[in-house]
C-alpha cells in the first residue's frame, strides 16, 4: 500500500514537472514571438518616418544624421528578424542542439548575429554623437570636409568593425558555445581554457562600453554648446532649432543604450574574470533579455521625439494647464520660423522680430 502510494506520488510529481517545463517553454516561445512582432512593427514605423524625412530634408548636416539614424533602425529591424527567427528555430527542435546542429554551424551563426546586432547599434549611436558634436562645435569643418560619400564610408566601416568582432572567435578557432538555458549561443565564458577565451568577451564588452562613453562625452559637449548658443540669444535661434531636435533624439538613444546594454556589458566582464555559478548564469540570461529591449525602444525615440509630436504635447499641456494663449502663439511662431530657415546661412538669427515679407518669400522659394 505504501509502495503504491509512493509510486503514485512519484508519477504525480513527474507529471507536474513535465507540465511546468511545457508551460515555461510555451511562455518563452510566446514572449519571443511578441518581442519579435513588436520590434519589427516599431522599427518599420520608425524607418518609414526617417525615410520620409530624409527625402524632404535640405540641410546637409541633418541629412547625415538621418542617414545614420535610418541605418540604425535597419540594423535593429534585421536584428529582430534574424535573431528572433533563430530563437524560434531552436525552440521548434526542443532545444536539442545535438540533433539539428551536430557541427555547431547554427550556433556559430547565432553567436555572430548576437554580437554583430549588439555592437552595431552601440557603434552607430556613438558615430551619430560624434557627427553631431562636430556639426555643432565645428560647423565649417563639418560642411566642407564631412561630405556625403565620407559619411557613407564611415557607415560601412562601422558595420565592418562590428562584423570583424563577431567573426573573430570563429577565425581564432574559439567557436561560440550553447549557453546553459540552451536557447542561445554566446562566448565561451564558463571555465575558459586559455587567455583567448577571456580576451574575446572582454573585447566585446570593452568596445561596447567605449562606444557608450564616447556617446556620453560627445552628447554632453553638444548639449553645452547648444545651451551656450541659446543663452547668447534672448529668444529662439533659428540655426539651432533643428540641432535641438537631433540632440534630444541622441540623448534618448544614449539613455536607452545605457539602461539596456550597460548591465550586460558589465556582467560579461565580471563573468570573464571569474568562475560562474547558477545564479550568475540566470543573471546573464536576464540581462540579455534586457539588451533585446534596446532594439524595441530605439525606434520609439525617433517616433516620439520629433518636433511635430513635441509640439502637440506642448499644446496639450498648455491647454490642460490653461496657460495664456499668447505664449502658445509665440512658441508656434518660433517653430514655424525655424522650419523656414536658409541652408546657406552661417550665423544665428534670433526671433526677436518678424522677418520682412520679401525675405520670407525668398526663403520659402
Amino acid at each position: 500500500m505504501s509502495a503504491n502510494g509512493s509510486s503514485e506520488t512519484g508519477c504525480r510529481s513527474e507529471v507536474r514537472a513535465t507540465n511546468n517545463t511545457c508551460s515555461q517553454k510555451e511562455l518563452s516561445v510566446t514572449a519571443s514571438i511578441i518581442s519579435m512582432t513588436v520590434g519589427i512593427f516599431s522599427n518599420s514605423l520608425a524607418l518609414f518616418i526617417l525615410v520620409k524625412s530624409y527625402n524632404r530634408v535640405r540641410l546637409k548636416s541633418k541629412a547625415s544624421f538621418l542617414l545614420f539614424a535610418s541605418s540604425l533602425v535597419i540594423t535593429d529591424l534585421l536584428g529582430h528578424l534574424i535573431n528572433g527567427s533563430l530563437v524560434l528555430f531552436v525552440y521548434s527542435y526542443q532545444k536539442k542542439w545535438e540533433t539539428f546542429d551536430p557541427h555547431r554551424i547554427v550556433c556559430s551563426v547565432f553567436g555572430m548575429c548576437m554580437v554583430f546586432f549588439g555592437l552595431s547599434p552601440l557603434f552607430l549611436g556613438s558615430v551619430m554623437a560624434v557627427e553631431r558634436c562636430i556639426g555643432v562645435t565645428r560647423p565649417i569643418f563639418h560642411s566642407t570636409t564631412l561630405v556625403s560619400h565620407h559619411m557613407k564610408r564611415l557607415l560601412g566601416l562601422t558595420w565592418l568593425l562590428a562584423a570583424l568582432v563577431a567573426v573573430l572567435p570563429v577565425l581564432l578557432w574559439r567557436p561560440y558555445k550553447v549557453q546553459s538555458s540552451r536557447s542561445w549561443c554566446f562566448f565561451h565564458m564558463e571555465q575558459p581554457k586559455d587567455w583567448l577565451d577571456v580576451l574575446l568577451p572582454l573585447l566585446f564588452s570593452m568596445l561596447g562600453l567605449l562606444a557608450l562613453l564616447l556617446s556620453i562625452v560627445c552628447n554632453t559637449l553638444t548639449s553645452c554648446a547648444l545651451l551656450q548658443a541659446r543663452l547668447r540669444c534672448k529668444h529662439h535661434c533659428r540655426r539651432t532649432s533643428y540641432h535641438i531636435e537631433m540632440i534630444w533624439q541622441l540623448l534618448g538613444i544614449m539613455l536607452v543604450s545605457c539602461i539596456c546594454w550597460g548591465p550586460l556589458l558589465i556582467l560579461v566582464i565580471v563573468l570573464s574574470t571569474r568562475a560562474r555559478d547558477e545564479s550568475t548564469s540566470f543573471s546573464l540570461l536576464t540581462v540579455v533579455r534586457m539588451a533585446t529591449w534596446n532594439q524595441i525602444l530605439d525606434p520609439w525615440v525617433y517616433i516620439l521625439l520629433r518636433k511635430a509630436v513635441l509640439r502637440k504635447i506642448f499644446m496639450l499641456f498648455h491647454s490642460c494647464w490653461g496657460s495664456k494663449p499668447h505664449n502658445l502663439h509665440r512658441w508656434q511662431h518660433s517653430v514655424l520660423c525655424s522650419s523656414v530657415e536658409k541652408s546657406n546661412s552661417s550665423h544665428c538669427r534670433c526671433l526677436g522680430r518678424l522677418p520682412l515679407p520679401g525675405t520670407a518669400v525668398k526663403s520659402i522659394a
